[in-house]
């Protein structure tokens, strides 16, 4: 593998905290990189995803697609030679599971209106 097709990422965590640097292939997928964050996400964490479907990454403001390569979303990191690129990793638990939770948890609504028909 090339010197050059390797780039250089480091993820951030919501308190702040790192996964990384660690360098990539070009070629690498951000479906790949979801996978690698919930393999290497600290045990110490409170808040940890269950699945690469729980990672959201961002970078330059854009929530990074799973069928992307690096190399596709290059443009976006712009170019650093020799420069680490940092990606902000957002956990969002699947909103199937949340849908549910927050239906289950919503009290019953009575009716504040009475109407009377005569």
């Amino acid at each position: 593998m090339l010197e050059e097709d390797l780039v250089e990422l480091r993820f951030r965590l919501y308190d702040g905290s790192d996964i990384g640097p660690m360098r990539y292939s070009s070629s690498s997928t951000v479906a790949m990189l979801k996978e690698r964050i919930v393999s290497e996400w600290p045990k110490d964490k409170k808040i940890a995803p269950k699945a690469a479907t729980d990672v959201k990454l961002i970078n330059a403001g854009k929530v990074l697609e799973n069928n992307k390569t690096i190399g596709q979303c290059k443009p976006a990191f712009g170019e650093l030679p020799g420069g680490i690129i940092t990606m902000h990793v957002v956990v969002q638990p699947s909103s199937n599971k949340t849908k549910e939770k927050k239906i289950d948890e919503l009290p019953e609504k009575k009716t504040p209106c009475s109407c009377s028909i005569l």
